[in-house]
């Protein structure tokens, strides 16, 4: 487990690397991406046997009877979350994106509004737009460096037309950890206006001392039968080109709707995948562990160097390894911060306001990668900012 071994992946078709002068115009030799979010270290040695093992049988047929897959999951929420599931609550899709998408299509209908608490990840707005549903942001408040919920504002804001909530727990890009509390909070509001609440867990795994992530369906039972849960194990073994992902449904009314629409779209896992998410969650844990101690130390040390910046401030992560940094108090509109960022650094970053409201003037960056790498990005960010007075 050697994360601060420099892996190249430019010229392997990865995203993060090969797209950063087509999207950013920053040269690949020299350019460092801290946008896409996987990260730059080698999944555990489980994953890569269980690739290697399917090499050498020499056949990549179909998948069929996934009971171990299913145990493994279940042993893994009941191990690390303290989530009981059964078998047939599990449906798995092509990561969680395809998730979303699949629980937009089945459970709402065109010109519903589905609702987000924004800043949040991207692609959710993304895929409702697509499939012709109205986005309703409802803005969360920063107090105190971190995000908190603002149900009275929300409760007001709603007409009737919307039908679905989409949490990010913990969130994305905010590095909140909700509370048992402030899950229960949101499982009462969307049972106030009877939306569909689907739980984007995806960073479940990824959580720092201190915090602990309570699966929404632990916190508030309450909602079970309004309640769909995205879960997988490409965030946490880094493992997302294997796109595969769980929808997680204990209502069985929701749970049958699900299934006839995944049966009428002929959708049907990967194999790959599946082989590499069952060796992750039965051999995977001390890897993470020890991951975990190499991403808060990574953590600490982005925090203060940004923070050491005239004007900048990451906000404290409670969890995931994307760091929401806002540069509102620089002086500088958001056009001269990206212009220090990618021209002057050559770091690829998200932008703050494909997040939703409340992102303008923030950058995400991700620092899961070697530390020698991050060490550079630290070097440049402080000289691209240095005559910065705030």
């Amino acid at each position: 487990m050697d994360f601060d071994r420099i892996v190249d992946r430019r010229g392997t078709h990865s995203m993060k690397w090969d797209m950063l002068e087509s999207q950013y115009g920053i040269p690949a030799d020299d350019g460092i991406a801290m946008w896409v979010a996987d990260m730059d270290f080698e999944p555990p040695a489980a994953v890569r046997n269980a690739v290697r093992s399917m090499l050498e049988r020499g056949i990549f047929g179909y998948y069929g009877d996934d009971a171990s897959y299913r145990t493994a999951i279940r042993g893994w929420m009941e191990r690390r979350h303290g989530w009981l599931i059964e078998p047939d609550w599990i449906f798995t899709t092509h990561g969680l994106v395809n998730g979303t998408a699949l629980c937009v299509d089945v459970f709402t209908d065109p010109g519903d509004g589905v609702i987000l608490f924004t800043p949040v990840y991207h692609a959710f707005s993304r895929v409702i737009r697509a499939a012709g549903r109205r986005i309703v942001e409802c803005e969360l408040v920063e107090q105190d460096g971190r995000y908190h919920m603002d149900l009275d504002a929300w409760d007001d804001r709603m007409t009737g037309r919307e039908t679905m909530a989409i949490l990010c727990s913990p969130h994305n890009p905010g590095g909140c950890v909700w509370t048992v509390e402030e899950l229960r909070d949101v499982a009462a509001f969307c049972a106030r206006h009877d939306l569909i609440l689907v739980s984007d867990e995806i960073h479940q795994d990824l959580v720092f001392p201190g915090h602990v992530h309570v699966p929404t369906a632990v916190a508030a039972p309450e909602v079970s039968a309004r309640l769909i849960t995205l879960t997988a194990t490409t965030k946490t073994f880094n493992i997302a080109g294997s796109h595969t992902g769980n929808v997680i449904i204990a209502d069985p009314n929701l749970a049958r709707t699900f299934a006839a629409r995944l049966a009428a779209l002929g959708l049907t896992p990967n194999s790959f995948g599946l082989f590499m998410a069952e060796a992750a969650y039965n051999e995977g844990e001390d890897w993470l562990e020890a991951l975990l101690v190499y991403l808060d130390e990574n953590r600490r040390l982005f925090d203060t160097a940004l923070n050491a910046v005239s004007g900048v401030r990451s906000m404290a992560l409670e969890a995931t390894y994307l760091a929401w940094v806002d540069f509102t108090t620089t002086g500088l509109d958001s056009r001269e911060v990206v212009e220090r960022v990618e021209n002057r650094a050559r770091i690829a970053t998200n932008h703050g306001a494909t997040f939703g409201l409340g992102g303008d003037g923030f950058l995400r960056f991700n620092f899961a990668c070697p530390r020698p790498r991050l060490e550079e990005a630290l070097d440049r960010l402080q000289s691209a900012f240095a005559d910065v007075s705030g």
